[in-house]
């Protein structure tokens, strides 16, 4: 079987099943006839752009972002996920911070570093809070303000 053939596969199986472990991805594909070791399957996550999100009852369970890591997110979409993930928007400086659920900042600050937000340098995101970093020619109020309106905040 070839990587794109395996790597088909995994997102087949996350989107069917609920995988919180590497391991539990590595038995379900042996369960189907793949062999496949932990580190392998370790790069094809990160090859598909997978993340761990929280879901309820608190685990973590792997998914694949709706686009690929290399494709931008188009407007529309990053809409979508500010309007669904951001509970707060604040600013300071050339700093955004945005806040969100615990276990979905990571969700957000991907989508707005595919976008390619105009002001934005890039961002970093922790558990429930990301920093977006803006760029000089910008303030950070004024991304803040952007990001509040496609928040719908």
């Amino acid at each position: 079987m070839s990587k794109h053939q395996r790597q088909h596969r995994i997102t087949h199986l996350l989107s069917e099943q609920v995988v919180a472990s590497q391991e539990q991805l590595v038995e379900l594909l042996a369960s189907e006839g793949i062999v496949s070791t932990q580190a392998t399957v370790s790069r094809d996550l990160d090859d598909l752009g997978a993340v761990k999100v929280r879901v309820q009852g608190g685990s973590s369970v792997y998914a694949i972002p709706e686009h690929p890591a290399d494709r931008n997110v188009p407007a529309d979409q990053l809409r979508r996920v500010l309007g669904e993930w951001v509970v707060d928007v604040a600013s300071s400086g050339n700093l955004v911070v945005l806040r969100t659920p615990p276990g979905s900042a990571h969700v957000v600050a991907s989508a707005l570093d595919r976008t390619g937000l105009e002001g934005s340098i890039g961002t970093v995101a922790g558990d429930d809070t990301l920093m977006v970093v803006v760029a000089e020619d910008t303030t950070g109020t004024d991304l803040a303000d952007r990001l509040r309106g496609l928040a719908g905040l």
